[in-house]
């Protein structure tokens, strides 16, 4: 017991040297979310409401892309761990081509129902238009966010946190000179051009940092192995529970969106606003997992199995503290957060009140992500995913058709604080009691016996 707490200080000091990049990457990421809400939110709430009212549906194909970054990057990790450096490279290879297939899939759908999909989630008329317009942008555009989400994840699960950082933060730049040059011109499709433009330069670069300059990962002069399929089954493997739930989960958003949006314009644009400021807290939270994916993987694939479960118990412990201290924080500050985003007072006084409903749930919202990366390094993607989609499905929808009616968007808020509160004992429940720990210790006993 005394060795463990003496360990404890310098294993805390890992995962936020491994984390802190990664938050830095999310902040990033939001900042320009805010950015782009602030500059459309100057147009008024309609233009807001237009983002807003698609949002959602970006999530889901974004979820999509999120699926195929996980099936590949946990397999980098693992083969990092162990030393397998060829193989980790061929796991790169396979995944570039699946992912250049499955978002140029996903791109040419979005292409397909931009048009008639703000009609279909019931928004209003007047902004359909600018909605259907953001859309398409977006879609175009899905191809060149999947190569940079997928070249990061590599590069993390690579023990290369930096890069990420400093590339997406730079991204955050271009999307502010974008946006100041296409938004006065072409409003809500502005937003959408400038945002799509950022994430084209830095997924070429990101490319070529993993493909070409990282010495574990290039592909540039061979040093791995041939086609094999087992990389894509395993893949699918760990990716198809991921997108079962980013489907299931964003698929719910989109219902969520439809329950509220015959509330009108300012219900959508304070809901949407609230959604942006809340982001702010989950840096923490997602910073956190990322580290958990990259050492709960590595140490799997090094054999530490004791070791990668006790570092996934500590990013956990973070993740929850981490998300408590930034939901308190955003609680306090964020009338003035909302005022930098829209002139609008309603939107302002709305946005406010219902976002401070779900701060509540902060802390177990971070148990819930952070405990989700860790099992995502250890492969056990199935029943975590299964437990997010139960959870948003059965307890946030349903007391949301419940709560929206009398209570407005308060209930949908209250819907969801309630959700993430249970989402996250059950996350929490599966990482204390995940055989996929121990399953690995077995099958590498196993490996040595046959040998």
């Amino acid at each position: 017991m005394k060795d463990k707490w003496s360990e404890l200080g310098p294993q805390v000091r890992q995962v936020w040297k491994l984390s802190l990049p990664a938050i830095l990457t999310q902040i990033t990421t939001i900042v320009m979310q805010y950015i782009d809400s602030a500059m459309v939110g100057a147009l008024g709430a309609s233009a807001s409401a237009a983002i807003g009212l698609v949002t959602t549906s970006t999530w889901l194909l974004g979820g999509m892309s999120y699926a195929v970054a996980t099936g590949f990057s946990v397999q980098v990790a693992h083969n990092v761990g162990g030393g397998q450096i060829a193989e980790a490279k061929n796991v790169v290879r396979h995944g570039l081509i699946a992912a250049l297939i499955i978002s140029g899939t996903l791109c040419l759908l979005g292409a397909a129902i931009s048009g008639p999909l703000p009609g279909w989630l019931g928004g209003d008329p007047l902004i359909r238009k600018d909605a259907s317009a953001y859309f398409l942008v977006f879609a175009l555009t899905l191809p060149f966010s999947q190569i940079n989400l997928l070249c990061s994840s590599f590069l993390q699960c690579g023990g290369d946190m930096v890069t990420p950082s400093i590339l997406n933060s730079s991204m955050c730049l271009l999307d502010i000179a974008f946006n100041a040059f296409f938004i006065p011109r072409y409003g809500v499709l502005g937003a959408g051009i400038g945002t799509g433009l950022a994430y084209v330069v830095i997924s070429l670069l990101m490319a070529w940092r993993c493909c070409i300059a990282n010495e574990q990962l290039r592909l540039i002069g061979g040093g791995y192995g041939r086609w094999n399929l087992e990389i894509f089954r395993r893949a699918f493997r760990l990716g198809m529970p991921v997108a079962l739930q980013e489907i299931a989960s964003s698929g719910a958003m989109v219902v969520s969106t439809m329950i509220i949006a015959p509330l009108g314009p300012v219900t959508i644009a304070a809901n949407s606003f609230a959604v942006t400021a809340e982001s702010l807290c989950y840096m923490p939270g997602y910073g956190v997992g990322a580290a958990a994916t990259t050492l709960v993987g590595r140490n799997i694939g090094a054999g530490n199995f004791q070791l990668a479960k006790r570092y996934g118990n500590i990013c956990v412990a973070m993740g929850g503290i981490f998300m408590g201290v930034t939901g308190a924080l955003m609680a306090i500050f964020c009338p003035w957060v909302f005022r930098l985003l829209t002139p609008d007072v309603q939107v302002q006084e709305l946005a406010a009140a219902v976002l401070r409903i779900g701060l509540l749930a902060e802390p177990l919202f971070g148990v819930a992500i952070v405990s989700a990366g860790a099992l995502r390094g250890t492969g056990d993607t199935f029943v975590s995913s299964m437990l997010h989609l139960g959870s948003i499905w059965v307890v946030r929808i349903t007391l949301a058709r419940l709560l929206v009616g009398p209570l407005g968007l308060h209930g949908m808020w209250i819907a969801m604080a309630i959700e993430l509160c249970v989402r996250g004992l059950l996350q929490l429940y599966r990482q204390r009691t995940s055989p996929y720990y121990k399953m690995h210790e077995i099958r590498r006993k196993m490996r040595k016996q046959a040998k």
